[in-house]
């Protein structure tokens, strides 16, 4: 990650909000690719299941107009990452990818020891197809398994099997990746707690440096909301799947540094990182958002793109693209900013976030000292993260910063 000078203040924390700066953060770069072979029932992600031939050079045309569009909201900035997601990015073929990242880099500062993250559905991993990734830029590869049980994985609507996972995970291996991620759900249907060990030891077998592993949720928009699967586990049953499992990644040398994210030291996701750490980002492509702070402007502007992808195609590089601009409004900004923080183990600095923000610690005084007194932060004046009691009720926590 690429740090940022801070802003100093002395020490009391009683800054006049005049003098408080927003200091723009790091910067990543985030490439929605909207297709998939299968829209799964679970899924309220913007994707939609190709039909015929899909319009990859044109869609990539698309990306680069998006990109100039964007590009005078982040003039001089250096980008720490990027990061293909989806849809199924791995439908793109590798030549698509090298001419997107080849385009964007002649337009952008790239950090020397840019992450560039793939989203591989293993059911579109074909051989071959890994070493020109590779060669294209892409250093790191998250795969999409959810489960390795097979029953479960036709319950939840995935085109590959068990079997095909591991042998895209070790082709991906033969071509030289050695940083990449498994997705793992667990509290599944009919799901018992020897199955969600059963997939986490699978998955170790695997040697990844980074798994995700977060509870099946059920999302409005999706056929699992509108028809929910039977069996699936109530609150206590996934918490003690969930405090199970916690315990075997740690001893399998994965440390937990967000709610749903494990690593291996040096491997943590630094995509995923700056977002949680209210870091910036570009979203350039169908129904993709951005973040970006501007220091001359002193505010923070969301920004998003058209979803569907014949929309987005047809008028990327133009002002209709553009689904909406947001500036965040200063009373939101605390809760805005402790949604994402609140979800990392190391917690957050008082003065990150006032960098962040451009207003004064002072503001959260009221619910920091609520949650410290609930017991769900602890820390001291500069310094503050979630308790295990407050891990487990982020939800809560979170919403005490609503002012």
């Amino acid at each position: 990650m690429s740090t940022h000078s801070h802003v100093h203040h002395d020490a009391c924390g009683c800054d006049a909000p005049s003098e408080i700066q927003l200091v723009p953060p790091p910067l990543s770069l985030y490439v929605h690719l909207p297709w998939c072979v299968r829209k799964c029932p679970y899924c309220d992600f913007n994707s939609h299941a190709g039909k015929g031939e899909l319009p990859f050079d044109a869609y990539i045309d698309a990306l680069i107009r998006d990109l100039d569009q964007d590009l005078p909201l982040v003039w001089g900035r250096v980008v720490s990452s990027v990061f293909f997601g989806g849809g199924t990015p791995s439908l793109f073929p590798p030549e698509a990818i090298d001419r997107f990242l080849q385009q964007a880099s002649a337009r952008l500062r790239f950090a020397p020891n840019l992450e560039v993250t793939l989203e591989t559905n293993p059911g579109t991993a074909e051989h071959g197809r890994f070493d020109r990734y590779r060669a294209a830029g892409v250093n790191r590869i998250s795969f999409g398994i959810q489960t390795f049980n097979d029953d479960a994985l036709k319950r939840l609507g995935r085109i590959h099997d068990s079997g095909e996972a591991e042998r895209a995970v070790k082709l991906a291996q033969d071509a030289g990746y050695n940083n990449f991620n498994i997705d793992l759900m667990y509290a599944l249907p009919e799901q018992t707690l020897a199955q969600a060990e059963h997939d986490l030891e699978r998955a170790f077998a695997l040697n990844p440096t980074h798994i995700s592993h977060y509870q099946l949720t059920l999302e409005p928009n999706t056929v699992f909301f509108a028809r929910p699967p039977q069996g699936i586990p109530d609150e206590d049953s996934a918490w003690d799947i969930q405090e199970h499992c916690q315990a075997l990644l740690a001893e399998a040398g994965y440390g937990q540094y967000e709610v749903s994210a494990y690593a291996r030291d040096g491997y943590q996701c630094a995509h995923n990182l700056n977002y949680w750490r209210f870091g910036d980002y570009l979203g350039i492509g169908a129904g993709a958002h951005g973040k970006i702070s501007s220091g001359a402007e002193q505010h923070v502007l969301r920004r998003w793109k058209h979803k569907h992808p014949q929309t987005f195609m047809d008028t990327a590089g133009t002002p209709t693209s553009i689904g909406g601009d947001d500036i965040i409004s200063p009373g939101r900004l605390p809760f805005e900013y402790m949604l994402n923080l609140l979800r990392l183990h190391e917690g957050f600095s008082l003065r990150d976030f006032e960098s962040r923000t451009g207003l004064s610690r002072q503001v959260l005084r009221p619910a920091l000292d609520a949650a410290i007194a609930r017991g769900w932060l602890a820390g001291n004046d500069e310094l503050l993260a979630p308790t295990e009691l407050g891990r487990r009720f982020t939800n809560d926590v979170v919403e005490l910063f609503l002012l």
